[in-house]
């Protein structure tokens, strides 16, 4: 779930050594990102959930920065989409089935790719309480992988695959790092931190 936060919430005085990016995300990133999950899992009821989860709002009532440029009508389109199945959506035993179910219902509709169907599945996950156990990876976490040396044409990769310093987040978080610091890995000592921040988080 990309965040916009500026470089006043973040200030990377040093490189983007693993402890520097370690340190960062735990520090500055997650208690926001927990936030957001925070605000799905206290939606009244799982209609609302997917309501909001589908419509891109975060807790302040407005449209996560990341899918802005996303058609209003097609968001309105997948919140319908979805609405309608919301009996099915929770019957998922897990995320993977739950995503699969999501990637599915969305896809014929144009401008709505795999991040979103992302988000959308860890938001309303959030709410049943089932968070991915393993690492989805999309456009901008297959950045960050390939840089890692990892598998990135893989759809999903498993938390032993990753190395030791990742080890210790969720694989939510993980997504989250991969996407954020994407094109930081390669260049671990010339990180520009205005860059970092100025950027929404996986756009």
């Amino acid at each position: 779930m990309r965040l916009a936060v500026s470089s006043k919430t973040i200030k990377l005085n040093q490189a983007m050594k693993p402890e520097t990016i370690v340190r960062t995300y735990i520090k500055k990133i997650r208690p926001q990102f927990q936030k957001e999950l925070n605000w799905f899992r206290q939606q009244p009821t799982l209609s609302e959930a997917i309501r909001t989860a589908a419509l891109a709002i975060n807790s302040n009532g407005k449209r996560y920065s990341h899918q802005r440029r996303l058609e209003k009508k097609a968001l309105e389109k997948a919140c319908d989409l979805l609405l309608a199945i919301e009996r099915e959506i929770s019957r998922t035993k897990d995320f993977d089935e739950l995503f699969a179910l999501i990637q599915q219902r969305i896809s014929p509709i144009k401008g709505l790719g795999e991040l979103y169907a992302y988000d959308v599945a860890l938001r309303i996950g959030a709410k049943r309480g089932i968070l991915p156990e393993r690492v989805y990876l999309h456009a901008g976490t297959r950045v960050g992988a390939k840089s890692l040396g990892l598998n990135h044409r893989a759809k999903t990769l498993e938390v032993p695959q990753l190395p030791d310093w990742l080890q210790q987040f969720q694989p939510c978080e993980i997504e989250d790092i991969l996407c954020i610091f994407k094109d930081k890995f390669k260049y671990l000592e010339k990180a520009d931190s205005k860059d970092l921040m100025n950027r929404s988080w996986c756009g």
